[in-house]
């Protein structure tokens, strides 16, 4: 069955073979290439369409976009036909980027505007939700690890997407990446009216104004910036848990505020991240990507830095105490190339070197970075109190982390506690218990025993687990970038769609483990031990 791409044909369907549409007479090849297979969409721009294109060996899939004008006035044509160049050029510029459909074509057909652009096959977001219900806190942060280098990048070429939202987010089938689509500058008709009465810059800019619930108030008000995308993401997070759409949210009516917290069993830390993107007043939102990034990596620090930075003043009332450090937050020194999340990081930082006998340089040999850099974790040493020649003063030293027995891991998860980051837990024993969900950030269950248990969605990025047994544990979708796996014993463990980027994998034993989709390098999987029954990467078995 081939379809017509004429939009205004009462009957598209046609029987494979025909050259001629039986209906409306239009030739079935637009331009003497693209073989119409059907509708995927409509709107007030016009419609989309899933086409072959014949001029490619294996007549390859693409869709095609088509703007279609409402009137016949000159004008507005002509700013129709701006606004699609430009979304060819928006297109041309970013869609090198893997995450971002390729712009294959775009011409003028029969007064009509067209693009064509790479098909990405697979379920969008809303779709998704639709089909398997909401996800949980791991899976969200996954979403945010996934999603923000590639805004990340669309903001550096100068671009607002201005349409994000679960409905523009395909996971695409070959590798389960998400893919952003419809850069939508020419989703919406132009209004006669409107060109009429306003300036070319304003009907031009009164397009693709967004999604209503997903885009904030500047947006709807025709002044987007980048941190508008930021705050789409945030109510694509709220989506993602409660499976619930905007409108169907409570909204403070003062200020405009989305009350979403009821709805979502989230850690404290995490849900004051989503807060911030969240924030109605643009200037209190993360202006970019990369600020986001920032915080979701130092959020697991918070509760600790809140304790170590934060003492009382001492007699003299300077603002700092026995080590030099500033007493609070407040006090940390202004720097003109230093945001306030970028003081906190290298406060953070330096606390951290001290702890482990350092002098406050990163363990790459420099000073301390910043930005959001996944560094694989240290395997050894970890030493329990700063030697009292670091510490200056007994009453600065750190104590080490607190160390939970099995029961009490157990007994908190049934009552509704997830939060286990930093947490000591070596050596419990765990088997078959189920902590689905559960954060171990940076914990350290060292030699752990959780064979059989369920960990599904479970986040353990930069966790300590050398020589755990996680056999035949259930580890789908689980967050382990960063984690210490060396020498664990992983043998049938299932770990589809697994992030396991820069987890240190030497000497794990992965035979008969799953790891289809899951997002592991070769270099990894090198140093690691597979056998004939692995499920790898790709979907096959064998060994690497």
């Amino acid at each position: 069955m081939s379809y017509c791409l004429n939009p205004a044909c009462a009957q598209p369907k046609n029987p494979d073979q025909v050259e001629v549409c039986q209906t409306c007479g239009s030739k079935m090849l637009m331009r003497d290439r693209y073989l119409g297979m059907k509708s995927l969409g409509q709107g007030g721009f016009g419609m989309t369409f899933l086409a072959a294109d014949q001029g490619l060996p294996g007549h390859p899939l693409c869709v095609i976009k088509q703007l279609r004008p409402s009137s016949n006035d000159p004008q507005v044509f002509q700013m129709a036909k701006e606004l699609f160049e430009r979304e060819a050029e928006t297109l041309g510029k970013i869609g090198n980027h893997p995450q971002v459909p390729r712009l294959l074509d775009y011409f003028e057909y029969n007064h009509d505007f067209y693009l064509v652009q790479e098909y990405v096959k697979g379920l969008n977001l809303q779709q998704e939700i639709k089909r398997n219900g909401p996800i949980i806190e791991a899976g969200v942060r996954q979403f945010l690890s996934e999603i923000l280098p590639m805004i990340q990048y669309i903001h550096e070429s100068k671009v607002i997407h201005r349409d994000i939202k679960p409905a523009n987010l395909i996971r695409r089938e070959q590798d389960k990446k998400l893919v952003l689509i419809d850069f939508g500058a020419v989703k919406n008709q132009v209004n006669p009216q409107s060109a009429a009465n306003s300036s070319d810059q304003t009907a031009l800019t009164s397009f693709a104004i967004g999604t209503p619930g997903f885009a904030p108030p500047e947006q709807m008000a025709l002044r987007p910036v980048f941190a508008s995308d930021i705050y789409a993401i945030g109510v694509t997070c709220i989506y993602l848990l409660t499976g619930k759409s905007p409108k169907d949210l409570d909204y403070d009516q003062r200020t405009g505020e989305m009350l979403w917290r009821k709805d979502v069993d989230i850690s404290d830390n995490f849900a004051n991240v989503l807060k911030k993107m969240l924030e109605v007043s643009v200037r209190h939102r993360y202006q970019n990507a990369t600020e986001v990034l920032n915080a979701l990596d130092m959020e697991p620090y918070m509760d600790d830095l809140a304790k170590s930075l934060v003492t009382a003043p001492n007699n003299n009332n300077n603002s700092t105490n026995g080590n030099g450090l500033p007493s609070s937050i407040d006090d940390l020194p202004e720097s003109a190339n230093m945001s306030a999340t970028e003081r906190l990081a290298l406060r953070l930082r330096e606390k951290r070197a001290r702890r482990q006998g350092g002098t406050g340089k990163s363990r790459m040999g420099g000073a301390a970075s910043y930005g959001h850099q996944e560094t694989k974790p240290a395997t050894r040493a970890t030493p329990s109190r700063l030697p009292d020649s670091a510490s200056g003063n007994p009453a600065n030293r750190r104590k080490a982390p607190s160390r939970l027995d099995a029961e009490t891991v157990l007994n908190s998860y049934v009552k509704g506690r997830r939060d286990f980051a930093q947490q000591n837990l070596s050596q419990l024993q765990l088997m078959e218990a189920n902590l689905e969900g559960s954060i171990f950030h940076q914990s350290k269950p060292r030699k752990v025993n959780l064979q059989k248990a369920n960990l599904a969605g479970t986040d353990f990025g930069r966790a300590s687990l050398a020589g755990a047994n996680l056999r035949d544990a259930n580890l789908g979708r689980a967050y382990l970038a960063g984690a210490d796996l060396e020498g664990a014993d992983l043998r049938g463990a299932d770990l589809s769609h697994a992030n396991l980027s820069q987890a240190n994998l030497k000497g794990a034993n992965l035979c008969g483990a799953n790891l289809s989709n899951a997002k592991i390098g070769e270099d990894q999987l090198a140093v690691a031990k597979t056998n004939w029954s692995t499920v790898l990467p790709h979907g096959r078995r064998g060994f690497w």
